[in-house]
């Protein structure tokens, strides 16, 4: 995990930029903040080193490769331990319907973001998944409708 990095008003404008649209050239970056071009490269490759940007991402119609559903599984173990907490979260990793996983507070233990063709497809996966797991106590699924990514812009937290 990235520490705590300290960002003045320029880096900020980096990171809003390049949330915006990360395939943005470094001379039109540079322009924008109002920076030298090798000054807005230098700044760039810094925040790369810290951690602070941690990658670029494609956004990819997921209709195009042939899921038709999305769908965000609640998953409660039978009991908690840091042992079968990383157990069953490595299994989860490992599976290719599983577009995110989240270890959350309350009464879930995890989300779990899956992407399926259709319903039984779906179901299928809930139940080799997840039901066949040992220290799975319960399961819950939400359909998604619709989805919308923002990323989070350095505006959100304060100086």
């Amino acid at each position: 995990m990235a520490k705590h990095t300290v960002l003045d008003r320029t880096d900020r404008t980096i990171l809003t930029v390049l949330a915006k649209n990360a395939r943005i050239s470094n001379k039109d970056l540079a322009t924008l903040v109002g920076l030298a071009p090798s000054s807005c490269l230098e700044r760039v490759r810094a925040l790369r080193r810290e951690g602070v940007l941690r990658g670029e991402h494609a956004d990819i119609d997921p209709r195009s490769l042939g899921i038709g559903l999305q769908a965000m599984i609640a998953i409660r173990l039978t009991r908690h331990s840091r042992r079968l907490v990383e157990q069953f979260q490595a299994h989860v990793a490992q599976l290719p319907q599983v577009l995110a996983v989240y270890h959350v507070a309350g009464e879930n233990d995890f989300l779990v973001h899956v992407a399926a063709s259709d319903a039984e497809d779906l179901r299928n996966f809930a139940l080799d998944a997840f039901t066949t797991q040992p220290d799975v106590a319960h399961i819950e699924t939400w359909l998604i409708f619709a989805h919308q990514r923002n990323p989070l812009l350095p505006d959100y937290v304060d100086d």
